[in-house]
C-alpha cells in the first residue's frame, strides 16, 4: 500500500539515532532538575488558533468530531504545555517534553521534538537556563559545530508602535521584515506615515552579525529607554554565553517573531555545516493571558530529526556474527556476554554475499563434547 503524501517509513540507524537523542535529552534534563510533562496528541483546534496562540488552522491536520468541534493533531508543544501547566502548582518551574508535532506545511508532516519550558522564573534566569541547557545537550550529543543567534521581538513592536498600523498592515510589514525585503519594508512604513521610521526599519534589516553590533545600537538608541534596555539585556545574555565558552554568537536585531505568542528574547541554534536550525525558542509571557493569568515563561525546542543525523558514534561499533544452530543456540546466546561492547547477531546460515556486513564472524563448534566459539 502507498502512504499519504508526507508520511514515510523508517528503518535501522535513523531510528537508533533518534532514540539515542531522546535518551541523552532525558539524562540532561533530569540532571538539571526538569520535570517531565506530556500532552495528548489530539487537541481542540481552538487551543492553537485563538488570538493568543495565533496559529493558522490551514497548516494543521484536522477533522470534525461527533460534536462538530474541530480537533487537530498537536501542531505545537509550547501552547499545549501552557494549557496543561495552568493546572500545575506554581512551585514547579522547569518542565521538559518529548514527542511529535504535526504540520502540513512542513516536509514529512510529522517532526520529532524535545523541548523545555521554564515558568515563574526571573526573565534572565529562565533565558539563561534555556540556552545553557541547549549547550549542555549539544555537548552530550557531541555536536559542537553550531552557532547561537539572539534576537528580540519587541524591537519591531517598539519601532512600529507610532505608526498605528491595523492588524493586516502590521502583519504585512512584519512579513516583509522576516523576508528581509528592504524596499517593501521602506514603502510600507512610509505609506503608514513616517519616512524616519521607514529608514530605521530598513537599516534594521541589515542589523545582523556578531555581538559588536550591540555596541553600535547601544549608542544609537541611548535616548530610547525601551530599546536601550533590550540591547543591554541581549548583551548580558551574550556575555554569559561567552563566559560559558560559546565565543561566536550571532545577533539579529531585525528578526521578527515567527509565532504570535513570542514577546521578548528569541534564540536559535544553527548547524554550521548545512545551516539547519537545530533548536529555537524564546519568551512567551503573553500566551498565558488566555487563561487570565500572567507568568514569566520561556522555552525552546530541539529538532530531534536534525540532531539525529549528527549522531555517528553507534555506527562505529564492531559487528559480530555468531554462526550457530538450533542445537547450540542457547550456548551462543550465553556467549553474547563475551562481546559486551559489540553488536552481536546470531545466524544459522550466512551466505557469502552477506558476510561483508560483519566485522568478525565466529562459529559455534563442539570439541571434546563441549561447545566453543571459534573465529572464522
Amino acid at each position: 500500500m502507498f502512504l499519504p503524501a508526507g508520511s514515510q517509513d523508517e528503518v535501522g540507524q535513523q531510528i537508533n539515532n533518534r532514540f539515542r537523542a531522546f535518551e541523552v535529552f532525558s539524562e540532561i534534563t533530569e540532571r538539571r532538575n526538569y520535570q517531565l510533562i506530556s500532552t495528548p496528541v489530539v487537541e481542540y483546534a481552538q487551543t492553537f488558533t485563538n488570538p493568543y496562540a495565533g496559529m493558522a488552522l490551514q497548516t494543521m491536520l484536522k477533522w470534525f468530531n461527533h460534536e462538530g468541534e474541530i480537533e487537530v493533531l498537536r501542531p505545537d508543544w509550547t501552547t499545549a504545555v501552557a494549557r496543561a501547566l495552568v493546572k500545575q502548582p506554581q512551585s514547579e518551574h522547569k518542565w521538559c517534553y518529548q514527542g511529535s508535532v504535526f504540520r502540513s506545511d512542513k516536509q514529512g508532516m510529522e517532526s520529532r521534538q524535545a523541548g523545555i519550558e521554564i515558568v515563574h522564573s526571573p526573565a534572565f534566569l529562565g533565558e539563561s537556563e534555556c540556552l545553557l541547557t541547549a549547550i549542555d545537550y549539544l555537548k552530550a550529543l557531541e555536536v559542537d559545530n553550531y552557532l547561537i543567534e539572539l534576537g528580540h521581538s519587541q524591537i519591531f513592536d517598539e519601532l512600529t508602535a507610532p505608526l498605528n498600523l491595523n492588524a493586516q498592515q502590521s502583519e504585512k510589514l512584519r512579513q516583509a521584515m522576516h523576508d528581509k525585503r528592504k524596499d517593501e519594508v521602506f514603502n510600507l512604513a512610509s505609506l503608514a506615515g513616517s519616512k524616519k521610521i521607514a529608514s530605521e526599519l530598513t537599516d534594521l534589516v541589515d542589523a545582523y552579525g556578531n555581538v559588536e553590533i550591540l555596541e553600535v545600537y547601544e549608542e544609537r538608541w541611548k535616548h530610547n529607554r525601551q530599546l536601550l534596555g533590550i540591547i543591554q539585556h541581549l548583551k548580558r545574555l551574550a556575555q554569559l554565553l561567552n563566559d560559558c565558552g560559546i565565543k561566536e554568537i550571532l545577533v539579529d536585531l531585525g528578526r521578527v517573531k515567527n509565532l504570535p505568542y513570542y514577546c521578548g528574547t528569541m534564540f536559535r541554534g544553527y548547524l554550521r555545516d548545512n545551516g539547519s536550525t537545530c533548536f529555537s525558542g524564546g519568551r512567551y509571557d503573553d500566551l498565558y493571558e488566555q487563561f487570565d493569568e500572567r507568568h514569566s515563561a520561556v522555552g525552546l525546542a530541539f529538532d530531534v530529526d536534525i540532531l539525529s543525523n549528527q549522531i555517528t558514534s553507534s555506527q562505529n561499533r564492531e559487528k559480530i556474527c555468531l554462526l550457530a544452530s538450533p542445537e547450540n543456540h542457547a550456548f551462543a546466546e550465553a556467549a553474547r556476554s563475551d562481546f559486551s561492547d559489540q553488536i552481536v547477531d546470531i545466524r544459522y546460515d550466512l551466505p557469502d554475499k552477506e558476510r561483508a556486513v560483519y566485522d568478525r564472524i565466529y562459529k559455534i563448534l563442539k570439541e571434546d563434547n563441549l561447545w566453543k566459539v571459534v573465529e572464522q
